[in-house]
Parts: structure tokens; sequence; C-alpha cells
């Protein structure tokens, strides 16, 4: 919608998209293709008119064209915060884009607990926590917690799932286990921190001592995080992984399904 005239009127795609051309995509600010983009970042300089000169030439290097260094402030001695607006010289070609997601028809809680009852007739165990020295627990208590999050309910309050939240900096040897110990069905593990790729490091931990211990393939393996993507996880040797905006629904839905396809074979 737009406001013109004190009215309200709605703009369709169709009115502005006629030069849209999806093998050459570019960012969207004014008019189609005109590549508009702002971006910020701090140099470890003074803020003075040659750092605004370096944040321009980085910019430019960027492949950002005639940016425009809209902002700076000086953070702290030697170092300054930018922001820069320009137009992306660069497009990307979007139909060749493939892109591994979990593809999975997602099912209500009601229906997950139908599903398990007529499935396995018994509760399904998950074990879930933020492992290694990840202190964040927003992600797995979104998850497994029994309010969930944004009106979506954690698996602590599905009746056929039972859960066990160990919330964060749990070691992967203490996590592999208290999966022993409770014979887990599904195993959950949430990484924010992701400097230096720590959180691969960890992830990739996790896998040799499940293989260690021999359970590997008798649990399933799920990671989630604001850097996780399914691909990634798959190459890590996790069975699923799972990004921002996921739900309980979403991963439940996932691992029950997962588990009736192990237990066919």
């Amino acid at each position: 919608m737009i406001e013109l005239g004190g009215g309200l009127y709605s703009l369709d795609k169709k009115d502005f998209d006629k030069t849209l051309d999806l093998t050459r995509i570019k960012p969207y600010g004014d008019t189609m293709n005109d590549g508009k983009v702002q971006l910020s970042f701090t140099l470890p300089i003074d803020d003075n008119e040659k750092a605004i000169v370096a944040a321009r030439l980085l910019a430019e290097k960027m492949g950002i064209k005639d940016p425009d260094i809209v902002y700076h402030s000086q953070l702290d001695q030697g170092f300054t915060f930018f922001i820069v607006y320009g137009s992306v010289i660069h497009s990307v070609d979007y139909t060749k884009i493939k892109v591994d997601t979990v593809e999975i028809e997602v099912m209500t809680m009601e229906e997950i607990n139908e599903f398990i009852k007529k499935h396995f007739g018994r509760k399904i165990v998950v074990l879930g926590a933020t492992t290694g020295t990840d202190a964040h627990t927003v992600g797995i208590d979104a998850i497994m917690n029994m309010k969930g999050f944004a009106g979506h309910y954690g698996l602590e309050r599905y009746e056929m799932i039972e859960t066990h939240n160990l919330g964060s900096q749990v070691p992967n040897e203490r996590f592999v286990k208290k999966a022993i110990m409770l014979n887990a069905d599904v195993l959950l593990v949430s990484q924010t921190v992701t400097q230096k790729n720590i959180h691969v490091k960890n992830l990739t931990n996790l896998v040799d001592l499940l293989e260690a211990e021999g359970i590997r393939d008798k649990v399933i393996l799920i990671c989630g995080g604001p850097r996780i993507t399914n691909e990634l996880a798959k190459e890590l040797g996790y069975d699923a992984g799972f990004g921002p905006g996921t739900y309980a629904e979403i991963v439940a839905s996932f691992f029950v399904k997962e588990l009736v396809k192990r237990k066919v074979k």
C-alpha cells in the first residue's frame, strides 16, 4: 500500500516489475534494478576526513557505485562507525540458485501426538541443549519449553513427547552420556556463537563422540541456529538443520516422520 493525496492505494508487483530479470537480480530501492543498498561497518581508525575517504574507497571495492558516507561517528579512540548508501554493481542469477531445505509437511501439535500414538504407542524422548561454550538459550528454549515462541507451543506441551532441556554451556561429553542414560530418540543441539567457526568444530565433535559410543545411527540428530542451514548440517553428519523462523511443530514433524522411516527399515 502507498499513500497518495491522503488516500491509500494498492501497488501491485505487476505495476513496476516490467524490467524485472530473474537472471540479473539486484537490490530494490526506489526503482527496479537500481541496486540501492545501505550498509554499516567499523574501521579501526580515528574519525576524520581521511577516514571518510577510506570508508568510501572500501565501499567501492565492495562493488558499490557512487558510495555516500551518510553517517560516521567515533566509537572510541581508534575506532569509527560508518553508514554507507549507494548502488551495487553486481547481480545474481536467481534462476540458478539451488537450496537444500528440509521439505516436510508440517503437522499441528494434535496431529503430531496422534501420529506418535499410532506409530509408536509410547512417548518420544527428546534431549536438547546449547552445547560447548555457547551460553545462548533462546533458540533451544523456543523449541523445547512449554510456552514456545510467538504462539507456537514448545515440545514440553506435547502429550506424546518427553523432553529434557539441559540448558546452555553443556559439554558434548555430558550431552552424549545423558542421551545414553535416557535412551533418547532425538537430539536437538542449538548453536549461536559462530566466531572462528566454533559452531562447526563443536557440532563436528559431537558427531564424533556419538559415533565413538556407537549410537549415532540410533538417534535423530538435529542442529539449529542463526547460521545453521540444512546443507551445512548434513555436511557435518546431522540429519537436518534449521535456521531462524523455525517452530517446534516444524522440528517435531520432521523427526517423527524420520523415526518412522528408520522403523520401517
